[in-house]
């Protein structure tokens, strides 16, 4: 219980939805099957009906936040998951063209649900002692997924596609009920959006004024665009190479259950640590991981690649998010969010198509590309840690504050 010191309640019965909706939205994972499969679309058109689907999760993602900064993150949790439930429900009886608005709308709902998860996360702690709650909540999803796509095989096997989808969409619904129940509707920060105090600056010149953000916001989209190759191009290699989809498949897990072990150990243990150097250093583990697979593609190799770029992941992601809530003004939390979010989830829409040109026209410079890129990435981070932060905005480290429940001084760090 230690590792959950400082995280709010609400946060913790936020996580849980979070675990919840992860358990049921398995439909994407089998989308694409679904398409080629039930819809009887080719490879191409399925191909181009998920991009635009991603192209709307991505634009709910970078818009959410404005709109919860605007009309209140709850809100906008609720409502995203509402649209997002009911497009997934009556998804099955539509006819084939109306896909190509029903699932970009699904999509950029559930994008708009993500980032004002991350905005509720930011708005319920207090600088300086985000990481845990941000940890607790990707476990939860990280968790949800583990356990989601089985059950959708399952599903999908003893009834049809269609039931993925009703299962899915259900179970979104069934979410929006809960964070209805557990989010307060009036008096607190997760229904009111904090007013911008008289002549505040817009959200370039706050930007602007925190030269450090763009310059993670860039790394992370740079970053994404590699981390995501082992979703698309990494099990064409693997294949291309004599490895089963079986061994694709254990690759996979052993990602999930070394975040599941260690994320929340990490976050705890790091939690004093000025994240930049946190972050730079996994960026640069990312790297590292995807050097691992120039020699060659030996089994060990690519276990040893996942290791190295599971760990870069357990370090960023979460100081990451972090890092941009504690910077943000409370003003623009939802637009700061976004911004991140948008960020971090770029590499779904660009990913499979730059990696895949490149590694069709020159496959033995992917890999290469992706480790320079990365190492690039973590670089530029580091070096942004010389760069002014704005004195309002520097967290007190959560080991040095009191602590957030007890009101107590916590302890400090030991070694």
């Amino acid at each position: 219980m230690g590792m959950l010191t400082g995280v709010p309640r609400t946060v913790r019965l936020l996580a849980f939805g979070v675990f919840f909706n992860a358990v049921v939205s398995f439909t994407f994972v089998y989308l694409f099957v679904y398409l080629t499969g039930p819809r009887g679309l080719s490879v191409a058109q399925a191909g181009l009906l998920t991009g635009i689907g991603g192209v709307g999760l991505v634009a709910g993602n970078f818009t959410g936040g404005w709109f919860g900064d605007h009309y209140g993150h709850r809100r906008m949790l609720l409502l995203g998951s509402c649209v997002s439930g009911a497009v997934l429900v009556a998804l099955p009886l539509l006819p084939l063209a109306a896909l190509y608005a029903a699932l970009p709308l699904a999509q950029y709902a559930s994008g708009v649900v993500r980032a004002a998860n991350s905005a509720l996360v930011a708005v319920s702690v207090p600088e300086g002692g985000r990481r845990q709650s941000f940890a607790l909540t990707r476990f939860a999803s990280n968790g949800g997924f583990t356990l989601g796509p089985p059950a959708g095989a399952l599903i999908a096997a003893r009834f049809s596609y269609d039931w993925l989808f009703l299962a899915d969409g259900a179970g979104t619904l069934l979410f929006a009920c809960y964070a209805a129940r557990i989010l307060p509707a009036r008096g607190t920060a997760h229904s009111r959006p904090a007013p911008p105090p008289p002549g505040a600056p817009g959200l370039r010149r706050e930007l602007r004024s925190r030269p450090a953000v763009p310059v993670l916001l860039a790394a992370i989209v740079c970053v994404d665009l590699v981390y995501r190759q082992q979703y698309s191009t990494l099990p064409v290699f693997l294949a291309d190479h004599g490895h089963s989809t079986a061994f694709y498949g254990w690759l996979i897990a052993v990602n999930g259950g070394v975040i599941l072990c260690l994320e929340l150990p990490a976050a705890h243990a790091l939690r004093a640590r000025a994240p930049l150097g946190i972050i730079g250093a996994g960026l640069l583990l990312v790297a590292a991981g995807y050097a691992l697979l120039i020699p060659g593609a030996g089994a060990g190799y690519a276990v040893l690649m996942m290791v190295s770029l599971t760990l870069g992941e357990i370090l960023y992601k979460t100081p990451a998010t972090a890092y941009v809530a504690d910077q943000a003004p409370a003003h623009a939390q939802g637009r700061f969010q976004s911004l991140y979010a948008g960020a971090s989830i770029s590499g779904q829409v660009l990913a499979p198509p730059l990696g895949g040109a490149l590694y069709t026209a020159a496959p033995a410079l992917l890999w290469p590309a992706c480790a320079v890129l990365a190492g690039l990435a973590g670089c530029a981070v580091l070096a942004a840690r010389r760069l002014p932060v704005p004195v309002a905005v520097i967290p007190v480290p959560a080991a040095r504050r009191p602590d957030a429940e007890t009101g107590s001084p916590a302890r400090p760090r030991s070694g």
